[in-house]
């Protein structure tokens, strides 16, 4: 039976770049879960390689079929984007390794879908002072930066991982990203036990 690396932690922690180390590890054999959102496109994404980029009445007739597995609704400085993860074929657990990025409510609500023996938290970590100056960085890239919206993540990450919260979705184990290579190498040794 296939497992599911689940990646969190708030913004600007390092997730993409794990993400990404993660997948090249043949040893874990980790394929893709491709989230859905309804939020623009930015520079360098590419429909269905970061993201299912939809709309509002695209969220509602997957919902409505049942297919979505989680979602989370973010009332943003440039109105509602959501985040969902849909239930569209991409799984095959019986065969297969799945690695995916999301919050802690995703990530229970995945757990819940799934059961908790095939979905294996991994809590990424860094200091706020380092997080905040990589957002803003990444945010002066973009075409059209949405500085509010960057502010609001920031601010809200502060709830959505609180230590009541982390701590009431069972997760034992944290990984700081304040070195990449320590922390990927202590992240790929903790996946290889749960596989």
């Amino acid at each position: 039976m296939g497992k599911i690396v689940y990646l969190m932690g708030k913004s600007s922690t390092g997730k993409d770049t794990i993400y990404k180390k993660l997948l090249q590890e043949s040893r874990f054999g980790l394929q893709r879960i491709i989230p859905y959102t309804t939020r623009p496109i930015r520079i360098k994404e590419q429909d269905g390689i970061e993201y299912f980029f939809t709309d509002e009445e695209g969220f509602e007739n997957l919902l409505k079929n049942g297919k979505v597995i989680e979602h989370r609704a973010y009332h943003t400085y440039h109105g509602l984007w959501r985040y969902f993860t849909v239930d569209d074929g991409q799984f095959h657990l019986q065969e297969q390794n799945y690695i995916c990025i999301g919050t802690l409510e995703s990530y229970e609500s995945t757990r819940n879908y799934f059961g908790e023996k095939n979905v294996i938290p991994v809590l990424i970590e860094l200091d706020d002072g380092v997080r905040l100056q990589r957002a803003l960085d990444r945010e002066k890239k973009q075409a059209s930066p949405k500085y509010e919206e960057m502010c609001r993540r920031f601010l809200a990450d502060s709830e959505d991982f609180s230590e009541e919260k982390i701590k009431k979705a069972g997760i034992a184990r944290r990984f700081y990203n304040g070195n990449l290579v320590k922390c990927l190498q202590e992240i790929k040794e903790y996946v290889l036990e749960q596989l």
